[in-house]
């Protein structure tokens, strides 16, 4: 088999983020074998588009991310869209565990993890060190994470203020795997407000449902 490349590096950087061609019939034992695993990244070509699979313990992520090539590949589909929680969605308790501390650091912003043990599948929650916290922001400390424990959700409050991705958010998740939440308005009688967004592939996605179980608009 001819090798892409005849440097050392490169051959590792291409095989740690392969790209397969989509067959236009029969199997693809290469795509079945990493969309079966448990971590790994890849991309799919095929004649409607680039796909970039990507798996973790806790997610099963298929999504496009290129139109389909200009000019005639005799590729297959690359199939249907997908972001599954392998892990499951996480208990409504921690949401209100979690709200409820956002709202007793007022008038500061405040931050926690959602974290899921791979061998129980169990969810906690853990809240950060702090360095520096205020009205208006917030500098805290990522999880140093024992064997088995993935982060989920990275979580932090924007106090009184709305709930967006900031432009220190946009740096600090730009190469995360993570579920990325926002909360604004905690001071408000109406209620706060969120905003989440799926952090995969240097991509910010949207979340096809409510990561918690027991809101409005999740199962």
């Amino acid at each position: 088999m001819t090798m892409p490349t005849d440097d050392a590096t490169a051959a590792a950087v291409l095989e740690a983020m392969p790209c397969y061609p989509v067959p236009p019939f029969g199997r693809s034992p290469a795509i079945e074998t990493l969309r079966a695993s448990r971590v790994g990244h890849g991309l799919a070509i095929g004649s409607d588009g680039v796909m970039l699979i990507l798996r973790r313990p806790w997610l099963a992520l298929d999504v496009p991310v290129a139109a389909p090539i200009v000019g005639y590949v005799p590729y297959g589909s690359i199939g249907a869209a997908r972001a599954d929680l392998r892990c499951g969605l996480v208990p409504r308790r921690y949401f209100v565990q979690i709200l409820k501390f956002l709202k007793a650091a007022l008038p500061n912003e405040a931050a926690a993890f959602i974290l899921w043990n791979e061998a129980s599948r169990e969810f906690a929650v853990e809240f950060p060190e702090i360095d520096e916290a205020t009205p208006t922001r917030l500098v805290y400390r990522m999880p140093r994470l024992p064997p088995d424990w993935h982060m989920v959700c990275d979580i932090h409050s924007h106090a009184g203020g709305r709930a967006f991705f900031s432009a220190t958010d946009e740096a600090d998740d730009a190469h995360a795997t993570k579920i990325a939440i926002v909360f604004g308005r905690l001071d408000h009688p109406d209620g706060p407000t969120m905003a989440a967004r799926l952090c995969a592939g240097g991509m910010f996605l949207p979340l096809p449902r409510c990561p918690f179980a027991g809101t409005p608009d999740a199962d």
